[in-house]
């Protein structure tokens, strides 16, 4: 029930993870259920898809199974397969059984011991009777129950019971049976009243207990940062690839034009050395494209699949949608508030803060005197066989025996439920050093710690808004950027349609053609960075509100609670 309830948590933290940070309520930032993939590249280059050769897309057949991805798909995955994520979900049980450990301080404990005893020796006592060796038979047998109390007291509740047979002719009774009760309490009354160390203990293990809550949802967090930022790489990477192959049949269509002016004379013949070049280049170009893909799969395969799969190594990744891009405006105030409330770094720093409460009253109470109470109350029972004497020398029962009484155990274990023979003892005792103790000397680090701690927090608040800060302006220069190189991108198209007319007029050479070719698909490579970078930034945005970006499990994502800051 319990695997049951976190998976159905983590789900929701999944799926709100899709969900943007604080901007205006008249804008929303899409997470990602946009056109396919292709449509997604148009798009992105302001032309028609690339049809690749035969060739090319045998190059790019992959040689296992394809799976068709979105990013909020991928973040599913990583929370059920990341092994980080896994190894994240176990702290909390090894808390559980820290705590659960500190709760046996107080758990009953049942002790019994049997003891036999059989012992031959030279006889010393002139009035034993006339033998020369004092032989003797005991078994005796303990039983008890001990506990410790919450509030500090404990009480042991013990039986015992014996019996004690021997040759000698001084003994009350022959074989003698013996049992006895005692009930112990102890109580403090100042120092390990309000808490003691077994308390501290719990007490701090439950607080450890939260923290390893908190590390895991940073775990989370951070790891689903890292699957979004490497599936918009792998979309990114197949919409570079695009862009390289649209370059390459720029060149290739310039190289067989160059071709059939050479052949009707109207360009020299050096003018294909150059083209072939150019198309060589760009060939380089599409090479380095395919291996960033490859690169990149095998980053996101790491995060989001089972890697006991078989054919974990062989499935091919297709994202289907590039990173989005809407014009958002980021509210920063109400963003540096919910990091604060909400960031997993200082809500440890505070949990820590806690244990250094939990240490400080502790060791307050341990510079308080020892004072204690003690009561302990006993019954016993005596019986067995008992020789029945007459009169003699020395006074009544010296004499001659002239009988036996026999008390059975049954008759002992009837004196102490009677109460007939009762003893009882109550003690104070108190004690407290002279000189300064060890429990002060604690007390006086405890509290330096806790005021040491105290500015670090204050500090990492200062550096938790700067973060969020600086973050939110990311978004906002990204955004521009988006803007600008979009701006860039069509232009540079406008101008190699003006290059290859002047070309085919006979004013420009074929050099300028390629330059005005190199600069469309750089322009169109800075377009995709920069929509790269904005979903890149929002979801740092989103994720600064709830963990480091540069600390966590097994790399960085968003959660839940940071998703409700953007409306």
């Amino acid at each position: 029930m319990r695997t049951i309830v976190f998976r159905a948590c983590v789900i929701a933290v999944a799926v709100a993870c899709g969900t943007p940070v604080f901007v205006s309520a008249q804008t929303q930032f899409p997470v990602g259920r946009g056109p396919l993939f292709q449509a997604a590249i148009q798009a992105a280059s302001g032309s028609q898809p690339v049809t690749p050769t035969a060739q090319q897309a045998g190059s790019q057949t992959p040689a296992g199974p394809t799976r068709r991805l979105t990013a909020d798909e991928a973040v599913m995955l990583a929370v059920e397969n990341n092994l980080g994520i896994q190894i994240a979900r176990i702290d909390p049980q090894i808390q559980d059984l820290t705590v659960l450990q500190a709760r046996t301080n107080w758990s009953p404990t049942l002790t019994t011991s049997f003891q036999c005893n059989s012992q031959d020796a030279p006889n010393q006592n002139i009035i034993g009777g006339g033998a020369t060796t004092s032989s003797s038979d005991a078994f005796q047998n303990s039983t008890g129950v001990q506990q410790v109390f919450p509030w500090g007291g404990s009480y042991n509740v013990a039986w015992n019971s014996s019996r004690f047979e021997s040759n000698s002719n001084i003994s009350a009774a022959n074989p003698q049976l013996r049992s006895s009760m005692s009930l112990q309490y102890a109580q403090p009354l100042l120092r390990n009243w309000n808490i003691d160390n077994a308390r501290q203990q719990l007490l701090t293990s439950e607080k450890n207990r939260e923290i390893a809550d908190i590390q895991l949802r940073q775990t989370l967090a951070t790891t689903m940062r890292t699957v979004r930022n490497a599936y918009w790489d792998l979309a990114y990477a197949v919409a570079s690839l695009s862009v390289q192959q649209q370059s390459l049949e720029l060149a290739q269509e310039s190289l067989r034009n160059t071709r059939s002016r050479v052949e009707i004379g109207t360009t020299p013949p050096i003018d294909i050395v150059e083209a072939e070049s150019e198309v060589a280049t760009r060939q380089e170009a599409v090479i380095v494209a395919e291996a960033q893909i490859a690169s990149s799969e095998d980053t996101l395969r790491a995060l989001v699949f089972n890697p006991s799969l078989p054919d974990f190594w062989t499935l091919h990744i297709e994202p289907t949608e590039l990173p989005p891009f809407q014009v958002t405006k980021v509210d920063t105030e109400a963003a540096v508030r919910a990091a604060l409330d909400r960031r997993t770094d200082l809500l440890m720093a505070k949990k820590s803060l806690e244990i250094d409460d939990i240490g400080i009253r502790f060791y307050h109470n341990q510079t308080l005197p020892d004072v204690s109470a003690n009561f302990t109350y006993g019954l016993q029972g005596l019986g067995g066989t008992t020789l029945v004497r007459g009169p003699g020398i020395f006074g009544p029962n010296t004499g001659d025996v002239i009988g036996q009484a026999n008390r059975g155990f049954g008759t002992v274990l009837g004196d102490l439920f009677r109460n007939d023979f009762p003893n009882w003892t109550a003690t104070l005792n108190v004690s407290y050093p002279l000189g300064r103790s060890s429990a002060q000397a604690n007390l006086a680090r405890v509290k330096l710690q806790q005021a040491q701690s105290t500015t670090q927090l204050r500090n990492q608040e200062l550096q938790v808004a700067t973060q969020v800060r600086q973050a939110a302006r990311n978004v906002q220069t990204n955004q521009q950027r988006v803007e600008t190189t979009r701006a860039s991108r069509q232009l540079a198209e406008r101008r190699l349609d003006a290059e290859q007319r002047k070309f085919t007029a006979g004013t420009s050479t074929s050099f300028q053609v390629f330059q005005t070719q190199r600069d469309l698909s750089q322009a169109r490579n800075n377009e995709l960075r920069a929509t790269l970078d904005y979903s890149r930034s929002i979801v740092d945005l989103e994720t600064v509100q709830e963990v480091p970006l540069g600390g966590g499990g097994g790399g960085g994502g968003v959660t839940a609670a940071s998703a409700s800051a953007v409306r």
